[in-house]
């Protein structure tokens, strides 16, 4: 079976890489300064994202409107922008199903005969150029047989210029020395309207910090010599070993609500010899 990677905005994702060690047990503290205790429960928003004009048009005219096959803020209901903390609050409105294409790239096509038509890459129009660019210039890709999808999106996303979507001009492009094999994929999926509304909840992130400490911080105090080895270890650098006291140590912990856990791992505010930590478990 071909390997497929998918490229979306410029950045492959790629399959996790095998033959690396995990340990089975972790414990790593690492001392929080304000900016990461806030940066545990929200989401920062940059300048020039999508976040960021929906954010910047909520504050100017009290909500704001999206369209998208995705949730915004998806991470954290809480936002940082511009050094001030709002809370995100989402609506769907409406919702209609809408056809969305991928263009397929086989990287060592077996076959490179065109059967619809063949195009150097350096002719494409620039949409396509801008999409296939990631494949076609990348000189460190597997040089297997290898399938590559690209997303280009709905047909009104992609505009009237590319010769890939919705109808297919060339099934080979070819850049260099390499032949590609192009193919398009159409798939039907769901595009919702949002009404988004942000509600400041702090100016400045030393008031946020301190509104997480008081929920979330608790003191691990009364330690046995072995208990404050494995804290001690964990400050250090992280502690990695199945052990009676790094049970106890952890066990204490998930007596206090974390600020993300699972039933695996999780991550707490922790305070020991009077410092705070962001600290992480896995058990």
């Amino acid at each position: 079976m071909r390997r497929r990677q998918f490229l979306a905005s410029g950045v492959a994702l790629l399959p996790f890489l095998a033959g690396c060690a995990h340990p089975t047990v972790v414990l790593d503290m690492d001392e929080a300064t304000a900016d990461d205790v806030a940066d545990e429960v929200s989401t920062p928003v940059d300048g020039g994202s999508t976040e960021s004009a929906v954010v910047e048009a909520a504050l100017e005219n009290g909500t704001a409107t999206r369209r998208s096959r995705t949730e915004l803020f998806d991470r954290s209901g809480t936002v940082r922008f511009d050094g001030a903390f709002y809370e995100v609050a989402s609506t769907e409105l409406e919702s209609d199903e809408v056809t969305v294409y991928d263009v397929v790239v086989e990287t060592n096509p077996e076959d490179s005969t065109p059967s619809v038509g063949e195009v150097a890459y350096a002719d494409l129009p620039e949409v396509d150029r801008e999409h296939l660019e990631p494949v076609v210039t990348d000189e460190n890709a597997d040089s297997s047989r290898e399938e590559l999808g690209v997303r280009y999106g709905t047909a009104e996303e992609v505009g009237n210029e590319s010769v890939f979507v919705t109808e297919p001009q060339y099934d080979v492009v070819t850049h260099q020395d390499s032949q590609y094999r192009v193919t398009v994929e159409s798939r039907t999926t769901t595009e919702t309207e949002y009404r988004y509304e942000l509600t400041e909840v702090s100016s400045d992130v030393e008031t946020f910090a301190d509104s997480v400490r008081d929920r979330y911080q608790f003191e691990l105090s009364e330690l046995s010599e072995a208990e404050r080895d494995v804290v001690e270890a964990a400050i250090d650098g992280g502690y990695f070993e199945e052990s009676d006291a790094f049970r106890s140590v952890v066990d204490r912990i998930r007596d206090h609500e974390g600020i993300d856990t699972t039933d695996a791992y999780g991550t707490w505010l922790v305070e020991y010899e009077d410092t705070a930590y962001i600290t992480y478990v896995e058990w």
